[in-house]
């Protein structure tokens, strides 16, 4: 179960209400503008129930009694993007509930020491009716090339240089006062925005391009929510996949390619299979799902998207193996099967594995798997599933 929310903080903090979730995998990372994530609350922290308040980088106020921590953002605008657990099952749908609705996010202004609470089934749901325009390289545009240097210089005034940027941001600064006294220096400007917008931002949907390569067709960004001056990957997180959590929370595996380094394409069948005891070793859960060229989902007969720790009806090979089955296509009586779309040019999938890795033990005692041997020990191969008729 996943939320969002965008916090204000130029007036005044934020409080977040963590409810009870039990022993349920919960998280609420918070996000500074620049995406790097500013927060340690979650079932992985031992975070207590209560209320929690996000402050500016400003801020010098007094903690309220019945805060019980507090998290500073180093710039006015913050987002969060809490993440849940629950197990795909009507029971679990239901007992979930309670949870949710204490989940709640608002003023400082407004905190009074008691518990609100809001039916979040009930709010309406967002439709925009037609054909987004496409502007740049996303739909709708998130970055529009051709205004992206107009609105940069207000971006900057809200996003201060972090240590050692200050040289970098007073050489953006004066090509950009150059640009506002003389036209052709911004026509220069924006024909470089479109260019860029083609030749690089464009090809970080490609998840191959998203982090380091895994083994096996499979790639993994290394500094997820916390990339500093990784410009380049912070570019293709957000263009890709934005707001995923700090790597000891979360571990995401990307693939583009089959196993053969194919292409993933939406006209082929796939089979991802776990070999006997080699599930992703997590401490919260794991999934397995498909995307489409947006990284979005697709709506498929089985409205089915993901498989892993939710599903309790998994049926395992006799050898004890896992086999799920990607494709447009139903595989017939075989086990386990998630839809995708006969149309679509490629078919990303992604793995994550929520939680810090669980401890396991060799023959050269116990420690902590490696990344680049998780994509080979625990079976994470994408194989084209040949047809028989």
């Amino acid at each position: 179960m996943y939320g969002l929310g965008y916090l204000s903080l130029e007036k005044e903090p934020v409080v977040i209400q963590v409810p009870d979730f039990g022993d349920r995998f919960w998280t609420i990372p918070v996000y500074d503008a620049r995406t790097d994530q500013i927060s340690e609350l979650g079932l992985q922290y031992g975070t207590k129930p209560g209320f929690y308040m996000v402050v500016g980088p400003n801020w010098k106020g007094d903690i309220p009694p019945g805060i019980a921590g507090t998290v500073r953002s180093s710039t006015d605008f913050a987002v969060t993007m809490p993440r849940i657990f629950m197990s795909d099952t009507p029971e679990d749908h239901t007992a979930i509930q309670p949870a949710l609705s204490q989940i709640q996010f608002y003023p400082l202004s407004q905190f009074d020491g008691n518990v609100k609470t809001k039916d979040w089934s009930k709010i309406p749901k967002m439709e925009k009716p037609g054909v987004p325009a496409k502007y740049s390289t996303t739909q709708p545009p998130w970055v529009d090339p051709a205004t992206f240097f107009d609105q940069l210089p207000a971006v900057m005034q809200q996003v201060p240089p972090m240590p050692g940027e200050e040289a970098l941001y007073k050489l953006i600064g004066s090509v950009l006062d150059a640009a506002a006294k003389d036209p052709a220096v911004m026509k220069t400007l924006q024909a470089t925005a479109f260019a860029a917008d083609q030749e690089l931002i464009a090809p970080m949907m490609q998840w191959r391009y998203n982090g380091q390569p895994m083994g096996n067709g499979w790639t993994s960004p290394a500094d997820n929510a916390a990339f500093g001056t990784d410009y380049i990957h912070r570019a293709g997180a957000v263009k890709a996949d934005p707001y995923d959590n700090k790597r000891n929370e979360t571990m995401y595996f990307y693939a583009d390619d089959d196993t053969q380094l194919g292409q993933l394409d939406g006209k082929s069948s796939y089979m991802v299979t776990f070999p006997k005891g080699q599930l992703p070793p997590v401490h919260g859960f794991w999934s397995l799902t498909m995307y489409n060229p947006e990284h979005v989902f697709y709506p498929n007969a089985m409205n089915r998207f993901a498989l892993g720790t939710k599903n309790k009806t998994l049926k395992y090979n006799p050898d004890g193996s896992l086999t799920i089955y990607l494709g447009h296509e139903s595989p017939g009586k075989i086990r386990n099967p998630t839809g995708c779309p006969r149309r679509m040019v490629t078919s990303p999938s992604g793995c994550a594995l929520i939680g810090p890795a669980k401890r396991c033990s060799t023959a050269r005692g116990s420690h902590r798997r490696s990344l680049a041997k998780l994509t080979s020990e625990f079976g994470l191969q994408i194989d084209r599933r040949l047809r028989v008729r």
